[in-house]
């Protein structure tokens, strides 16, 4: 009877435990259920983007510095205000320029004089002059074929006996001026009869030797010597009136391509030396640094100048291989900036890299977005978080990440059915930041997903007695 009592007691005891034990984890479940976060399945617009980071720059940027020595006499801007192209920005003192800077100017009004002198047409007078010249030097090559002839041509009797007749002429003439000039041969020099008479002289004298020369060269025994100096004027006047023709030749074709080019090349140097002389803006743009001042001495390679164009502002960042291909330009980027909070910006895919670049074996492509509505808050240099749309599906059926768990490899949601969360498999496809479609799954547009299943629901499902 004792050990009838002892078993009694000890089954009410037990029975007692499972009952507190059975209470209490109803209490737990109760308690988890009541804590259950539920969102209805529902249907909308999906935007599938790709998130990056990367630094806000200009469109252009140039940093201006000086290309020769001297002193800034005057600095014509200041920070922040817009320039245009070829705007000059600041100059230095002329007295303090380098000689070739200076003199350069001179060099540049000759060079362009000469290109202004290749590209007229010539003038009349030119062309005159020009055949002019091919006229006389035909007119001398003439003269010296008849010449060198002569030198080696037997004449006629007739015009032998002429040339005698020169010579006798010649040397009568000659006696007379002798003559009459031996008088005043010993007079001083200042003589005026003296110099008249020495003249006289002097002229019969070559009229005399010539009229040998002519007699000698009709007698066939003309001087080797002056045979050689013959030809060799005959020579040089047959080249000069080559030089006389292309000359004209050149003058009618006008300047060559080449001669043209290389006049140009000469401006362009002078030009690019004389501009050294000031800073001018090499684009439109803002001026975001000046580092010169009016006194300052500076020397090639001081920094004068940054510009800015910050008519667009773009943002570089580096997308991996994985996602490169799903980008394209046009495509629409949301922008966020630590530095701005609370605010988003619109922007586009402006360029999308061809080539890609590695570091420690992971490869990734730059990607150019440009911002489409930014205000004077954002600024070049300033982090930015990017979010590239690329791909967009509507009525798409939606479930919010959160909700979503991994079992056994596989993608869970949990749904609430007859007050209890059940788990569902699912396939998802496109996602966002906050949402993904459910492309696979017995999941319907109103279900209630919970978003925070208890641990538990979320590696066994349901303890057994609620499955019952």
């Amino acid at each position: 009877m004792r050990k009838a009592i002892i078993v009694i007691i000890v089954l009410a005891v037990v029975a007692g435990g499972i009952y507190l034990f059975m209470r209490f984890r109803a209490g737990q479940q109760e308690s988890a259920l009541s804590d259950l976060q539920t969102i209805a399945v529902e249907r909308g617009e999906l935007v599938a983007s790709i998130g990056a980071t990367g630094t806000v720059r200009a469109n252009q940027t140039a940093v201006l510095p000086w290309q020769t020595s001297g002193s800034v006499a005057e600095v014509n801007v200041a920070v922040g205000e817009q320039v245009s192209a070829d705007q000059v920005l600041a100059e230095l003192a002329e007295t303090s320029l380098p000689q070739n800077v200076i003199l350069a100017g001179v060099d540049l009004v000759n060079a362009r004089n000469a290109l202004d002198d290749l590209r007229e047409p010539p003038s009349d007078l030119a062309i005159k002059q020009a055949k002019q010249a091919i006229a006389k030097a035909e007119e001398t090559v003439r003269d010296l074929e008849r010449y060198v002839n002569n030198l080696n041509t037997a004449s006629t009797q007739s015009d032998i006996d002429q040339a005698r007749a020169s010579v006798t002429l010649a040397k009568d003439q000659l006696d007379k001026a002798r003559e009459d000039y031996a008088p005043y041969e010993n007079k001083p020099e200042d003589n005026l009869v003296r110099a008249s008479l020495l003249g006289r002289l002097a002229q019969v004298q070559a009229q005399y030797d010539a009229a040998v020369r002519r007699l000698n060269n009709l007698l066939g025994t003309a001087n080797p010597v002056d045979l050689a100096v013959a030809e060799a004027d005959l020579a040089l006047a047959q080249a000069q009136l080559e030089d006389a023709q292309e000359n004209y030749a050149d003058l009618i074709a006008g300047a060559s391509a080449d001669d043209i080019a290389a006049a140009e090349a000469r401006v362009a140097a002078a030009q690019a030396t004389v501009d050294q002389q000031h800073i001018a803006a090499p684009f439109m743009g803002t001026i975001t640094q000046i580092d010169s001042k009016s006194g300052d001495q500076v020397t090639p390679g001081t920094l004068a100048f940054r510009l800015d164009d910050l008519s667009r502002l773009l943002v570089d960042v580096q997308v991996s291989e994985i996602d490169i291909n799903n980008i394209q330009e046009g495509q629409e980027v949301v922008v966020s900036f630590d530095a701005i909070p609370g605010k988003e910006y619109r922007g586009v895919v402006s360029e999308v890299a061809l080539v890609g670049t590695s570091l420690q074996d992971v490869v990734d492509f730059i990607v150019t977005v440009e911002l489409i509505d930014p205000d004077d808050t954002v600024k070049p240099g300033m982090t930015a978080a990017v979010n590239i749309a690329v791909n967009r599906l509507e009525d798409a059926l939606l479930i919010p990440n959160r909700a979503v768990r991994v079992v056994d490899g596989n993608r869970v949601v949990y749904i609430l059915k007859n007050g209890l969360p059940t788990p569902v498999e699912i396939s998802l496809g496109a996602s966002s930041e906050t949402s993904s479609q459910v492309i696979e799954g017995d999941l319907q547009e109103g279900d209630l997903v919970v978003l925070n299943p208890p641990i538990t629901f979320e590696q066994n499902g349901p303890p057994s007695f609620m499955q019952r």
